[in-house]
Formats: structure tokens, sequence, C-alpha cells
């Protein structure tokens, strides 16, 4: 099997969740073939602990794993990553498609396949995840504040604001997903990883040291806005 690395854009970090060893070697060889990271998992639990740890810019993901259905994982995978899963299965109804469609799975490859195959979808899902991060605005203005994503510098009024690293990765996930409610499992996962799940307290305390940092009345906050029991939200029409 030959690749061009070259051809197929940057590399990517890309998580196989398959039990059958045949076809994860397969599928690895393939990627890596192309120059991406590849990190291997056989069982919904272990799927899910490597997607945490590795953050993996892709999934591809088998649903008839030893300790669960695949769709299980693509459900709790949804609630805190918004990473492409390619579904590669032996169940070909169209049911099985909706349901793995359904939960959130972005595409549905029938097994068996060809490594071609595998690729091309591989890199139509990267391009399209490259393009979407790549729309983020590299200057985000609100109000009085400035975020100059790429310098990793905030403003107020012309002064530099002094955000500690989880402040400004907490805003900056926040104004990404403008007008979104950021659950607060979301915001634990992707600000700590999956050990602080229920760790709640974590984010209340940051967002309130961010609040008096960026609100005119951090009591009244105008764009960090809490929805109660739920997460928090950046409000776009605030000013």
């Amino acid at each position: 099997m030959t690749g061009n690395p070259a051809a197929a854009g940057p590399s990517a970090r890309v998580l196989v969740v398959e039990d059958e060893a045949d076809i994860r070697r397969f599928v690895r060889l393939a990627l890596e073939s192309e120059g991406h990271e590849v990190t291997e998992a056989a069982t919904v639990q272990r799927g899910l602990i490597e997607a945490g740890l590795h953050r993996p810019d892709l999934v591809v993901l088998d649903l008839g794993l030893p300790d669960g259905d695949g769709v299980d994982l693509i459900r709790e995978l949804r609630t805190w990553s918004s990473a492409p899963v390619l579904v590669l299965s032996a169940r070909a109804g169209e049911s099985e498609k909706i349901r793995a469609l359904d939960a959130g799975a972005d595409d549905y490859l029938v097994k068996p396949f060809g490594s071609g195959e595998l690729l091309a979808r591989t890199r139509a899902h990267l391009r399209r995840r490259q393009r979407h991060a790549g729309a983020d605005e590299a200057v985000f203005n609100f109000g009085d504040v400035t975020i100059d994503r790429a310098r990793r510098r905030v403003t107020r009024a012309g002064e530099v604001l002094h955000l500690t690293p989880i402040e400004y990765r907490l805003l900056s996930l926040l104004t990404s997903h403008a007008d979104r409610v950021l659950t607060h499992r979301y915001l634990l996962l992707e600000l700590w990883g999956p050990t602080h799940a229920a760790d709640t307290h974590y984010v209340r305390v940051h967002m309130g040291n961010l609040r008096r940092k960026i609100e005119s009345d951090p009591s009244q906050p105008r764009w960090l806005l809490t929805e109660t029991g739920v997460g928090y939200r950046f409000a776009t029409g605030a000013g």
C-alpha cells in the first residue's frame, strides 16, 4: 500500500476503534501511508478513554464492539467533541445507517471496503474540519474587548488583560461557539479532560474570575451568560 502524504494535506490525529485486529491494522497502515498519527482501541470503553486523551481530528469506528454498541460511543463523544466520525460496519441495512447518523456519525462505510475509498472519505472529512476551524475570526471584537487569536492576546479598552491559560481557553471556546449553550460537561472535558467530567465547580470558579476581567458588572453579565443547570453561553446580541 502506498500513499502520498503531500497530496493528503496536513497530518491529523486519527482514532481507530475496531475489535478485529486485521481490519484495525489495515486501516492503520492506510492512514499512516498518508502521514496521519493513528491511535487504536478495541472496545467502547477504551475508545472513549483514547478520545479523551488524544483529542483526535477524526474517529474511525466499528459498530459491533465486544463491550457495547459503537452508537453508544458516538452519543457519548458528541456530548463533548465535534470530531467527525466515520463508521465502518458490516451492517448494511438502511435502519442501521440512520441510527448511526442520527446519533452523530458523519459518514458510513460498509465492509468490505478498499483503502482508496477509505482514504478519500478521510480526506474529505478532514478538509471540512480544517475549513471549519479556519473560519474562526483571527480578531474577535465585542463591546470594548478584542480577542487576537493569532497572538493569544485579549485587550479591553486598549489595555491588555492578563488572563490565565484556562481563562483564555474558556473565553475562546465560548466565543468560537457564540450563541450556543456549552454544557458544563463539554467545557470540563475540553479544558481539563475526562478525569474531571464531574467537577462543575472548576468551571464556576474560572467563569467568575473571567467575568471580573471582561464584564463591566460581573454580577449582571452582558456577554458571558449562565444557562441555569446546563452551562454557559456567549451572547452576541448583548451590545
